[in-house]
């Protein structure tokens, strides 16, 4: 399968002899090893706290005294260490801010030894195709940088895998990548052009690695500058090229190869009450929009996504247009989509979910489906068409019974496992609250009416507050309910720790 994987990257060993030493200067003195001990959520059983793991990464140091990584580098971490070269001590860190939706991340260190002769590295722009960049980081398992170079052969858009769901601007280069630790960087005459963070796994493509350029690295460092990240920003359409003649000709088109065809607006996008399906986009932002989608932008030919990918939340941009045969020249004010989340990975968080009568409820996402492999056709139809077909109107939460706890009162119940609560008692039920709510009203019994046909499901009241104690005691329940995204508790003081 061609899929992107993590590098948690150590760079290759550069064994090639260089004619200028260390042409980017002392790169020691800026460079950082990084290591997470974190907790990944366990879906199966959301009450317990999840399984510890350790990683390694790397990260340089930027101005302001903090340093800069991958998210996915300190994503759901509960203890951080930072190493310097030629330095015998961890420093215990915390992350300041976290971007997983284009996967970057700020850490800082508290103890001031630390920085001693530690120095920021300066930001470049985005390398010219063909030119040679060099990449740092640490070989895997071991403690000393090393660094390999690599040609710059492709700058597109690309899917960054930490989120599953997000692309952005990526820089593909050919040094050669080896599973270890991301969140190097990619520097070219002495500056950053880039954080390398994946790359195809070895059987899809050899020596093929991609970098988060500048760019995508400044946006992170300016949305953050009013002290919270606020995330990328989209229109929230979908929209058709228009380079057939014919179909231009049908549309009443100049035959001069401008606009594309909007086919769907999301509701819940920024141009839900603004744009129409069959709107023709000519212009963003005084930016003509090609019959390809691409525009003019910077003295670059790029997709029109990324005139929108620069700004930020509560921006604005204009776009020129035509509906019904006439032009039309309307503004958006920009903000994220929110049915877009639950089909990416979610990170620093701990699962949602209620147990009643040793039934377990929780929310669809892309984690949920990943934990359980849940191959029914209904919930796998939600879920890839959650946002398309705008599902999240009716389901703002599509709630999935996971799993059951096996006890007297949920006998005979192992069939409605993988379906969809629909209504409980006669209400709609559109969210994790409002199925806890529906528990807690009074009445002889539950019945529970799943997405489709069916007999419901049906449960006694008096049973279940008979065996809730039991069915807790019985699977270690330490809590039958988690209806907030609480991001864990980050150590509050960070301190120096001599090994």
């Amino acid at each position: 399968m061609h899929q992107l994987r993590f590098l948690f990257c150590a760079l290759a060993l550069f064994t090639a002899v260089s004619t200028q030493a260390q042409p980017n200067g002392q790169i020691q003195s800026s460079l950082v090893r990084i290591t997470s001990t974190e907790v990944e959520p366990d879906y199966r059983a959301p009450w317990n706290s999840g399984t510890i793991n350790r990683g390694v990464g790397a990260g340089f140091v930027v101005e302001g005294q903090r340093i800069l990584t991958n998210a996915h580098v300190v994503s759901n971490s509960r203890y951080l260490t930072v190493e310097r070269e030629g330095d015998p001590n961890k420093y215990v860190a915390t992350v300041l801010f976290v971007a997983h939706d284009c996967d970057l991340a700020l850490v800082q260190v508290a103890a001031p030894n630390f920085w001693k002769g530690m120095k920021p590295l300066p930001f470049g722009g985005i390398p010219e195709l063909e030119s040679t960049v060099s990449a740092y980081g640490y070989p895997i398992g071991g403690e000393r940088m090393s660094v390999t170079t690599g040609i710059v052969s492709r700058i597109d858009f690309n899917l960054y895998t930490h989120s599953a769901i997000d692309s952005h601007l990526a820089i593909q280069i050919s040094a050669q990548i080896n599973p270890g630790n991301s969140g190097g960087p990619v520097l070219q005459n002495g500056k950053v052009v880039g954080v390398a963070f994946q790359g195809y796994s070895g059987d899809i493509a050899q020596g093929v690695a991609y970098m988060i350029p500048t760019p995508v690295i400044k946006r992170f460092l300016s949305d953050i500058k009013d002290g919270h990240y606020d995330r990328y920003v989209d229109l929230g359409i979908t929209y058709s090229k228009l380079q057939n003649p014919a179909q231009r000709h049908y549309l009443g088109l100049k035959d001069d190869d401008r606009g594309v065809l909007v086919d769907t607006v999301l509701d819940a996008g920024p141009c839900g009450k603004v744009l129409q399906s069959g709107d023709v986009l000519f212009s963003i932002d005084g930016h003509p929009i090609a019959s390809d989608a691409f525009v003019e932008y910077e003295g670059e030919r790029v997709q029109m996504p990324e005139v929108v990918e620069r700004k930020f939340k509560g921006d604005k941009v204009k776009l020129d247009l035509m509906r019904n045969q006439q032009p039309l020249q309307v503004e958006i004010t920009l903000g994220s989509v929110w049915p877009y989340f639950v089909q990416s990975h979610s990170y620093d968080i701990r699962p949602r979910y209620v147990v009643f009568g040793g039934l377990l409820f929780q929310p669809m996402s892309l984690d949920l489906l990943d934990a359980y492999h849940i191959s029914e056709l209904r919930v796998r139809h939600f879920f890839d068409f959650f946002v398309s077909e705008q599902i999240y109107l009716q389901h703002p939460e599509v709630l999935i019974l996971t799993n059951i706890l096996p006890d007297p009162i949920n006998s005979y119940l192992m069939p409605y496992r993988s379906s969809i609560v629909d209504e409980i008692n006669g209400k709609k039920i559109g969210t994790l609250q409002d199925l806890a709510r529906a528990f807690e009203q009074p009445g002889d019994r539950f019945v529970m009416r799943m997405v489709g046909d069916g007999p419901p499901l049906v449960l006694d009241a008096k049973q279940v507050a008979e065996a809730r104690e039991r069915i807790k005691s019985r699977y270690n329940v330490l809590s039958e309910e988690n209806l907030d995204e609480q991001p864990p508790t980050k150590p509050a003081v960070a301190v120096k720790e001599a090994q």
